[in-house]
């Protein structure tokens, strides 16, 4: 299985995912999937220049991602997969592709959000969108740095 986890992160790349996150998982290739994004080169080149020696960083959509999976792109790998929406993570299980763990790291606060945590804020969208992911067996955790403990999401 390729994934190791995923986490959702709408900082996407940071400090913590490269440097702690890394050490904990030690992956063979960062996996950004994000539709906006993407197609940013500015950001993209941003993001590649943390990535730590000797691994790879791809940063490209949903389609292209589940595409690139259900090719057997990344067999040998040990994939860390970040995404900004749980939706994106929905889209990967239905078309097939096995996601072991999520891990919630940060969710920005706004208008319109519930903060349920000192790091997450989500949308009501956001909440039955994770739900689906636990009911579709997926164990979802909110876990901010590697050595904190396993929180498991309860949206009671």
């Amino acid at each position: 299985m390729p994934i190791a986890v995923a986490r959702i992160d709408q900082r996407m790349i940071h400090g913590i995912v490269v440097n702690q996150w890394f050490a904990h998982i030690q992956p063979k290739r960062y996996m950004v999937v994000d539709d906006l994004v993407s197609q940013d080169e500015v950001q993209k080149a941003a993001m590649r220049l943390s990535k730590p020696t000797g691994t790879g960083m791809s940063i490209i959509d949903t389609e292209k991602a589940i595409h690139n999976f259900k090719n057997g792109n990344y067999d040998n790998q040990k994939v860390f997969l970040i995404v900004r929406e749980p939706d994106i993570l929905i889209k990967f299980i239905e078309a097939g592709i096995e996601i072991p763990r999520v891990d919630l790291g940060i969710m920005f606060d706004a208008e319109g959000k519930e903060k349920i945590s000192k790091f997450i804020s989500l949308t009501d969208q956001e909440k039955t969108d994770i739900e689906k992911l636990k009911n579709l067996g997926v164990p979802v955790f909110i876990k901010y740095v590697p050595d904190d403990q396993d929180e498991p999401y309860n949206s009671n």
